[in-house]
């Protein structure tokens, strides 16, 4: 599997979302749509947090974003049991926008290297599988930020 790839796929998956989400009114950004669970500010947190945690974490690598981000935007969390202030929409571009540069410093070409968590639930083994698993979860979430723009406009 070529690196170059891989991280070429990742940035055009994360930058289309981030494109698309940029022109959102603020008032809208924390709106939750009839028929969804979470608002865009969530899931923007979600990939940020997920990325992390599939692409660090499973490596054994140290965690890049806070600690704090997974009780807002961990996998079973929503926006209807905050507690406190979320990081801010803004916070959170900046840091989609240059953690796929962070994934591909950390890791280029060490795409074959076996991850320390083996027991996952993408079952991946390697740091490309991790990545190739990531990037789906992103496509499946780039689908509902799409559906949520359109009844959010």
């Amino acid at each position: 599997m070529r690196d170059s790839y891989v991280f070429w796929l990742m940035l055009r998956t994360r930058n289309n979302i981030i494109q698309k989400v940029s022109q959102l009114p603020a008032e809208k950004r924390n709106l939750i749509p009839e028929g969804f669970n979470n608002s865009l500010h969530w899931q923007l947190g979600h990939l940020l947090t997920v990325t992390n945690m599939i692409a660090f974490q499973f490596a054994g690598k140290e965690s890049v974003i806070p600690e704090s981000y997974k009780a807002f935007f961990g996998s079973g969390t929503k926006p209807s049991d905050w507690t406190q202030e979320p990081p801010a929409w803004d916070a959170l571009i900046e840091e989609l926008t240059s953690q796929c540069k962070v994934i591909e410093d950390t890791f280029a070409g060490k795409l074959e290297e076996p991850l320390a968590v083996k027991e996952n639930f993408a079952k991946a083994e390697t740091v490309g599988e991790a990545l190739l698993i990531n990037i789906s979860h992103e496509s499946s979430h780039a689908g509902m930020i799409n559906a949520m723009l359109k009844v959010l406009a």
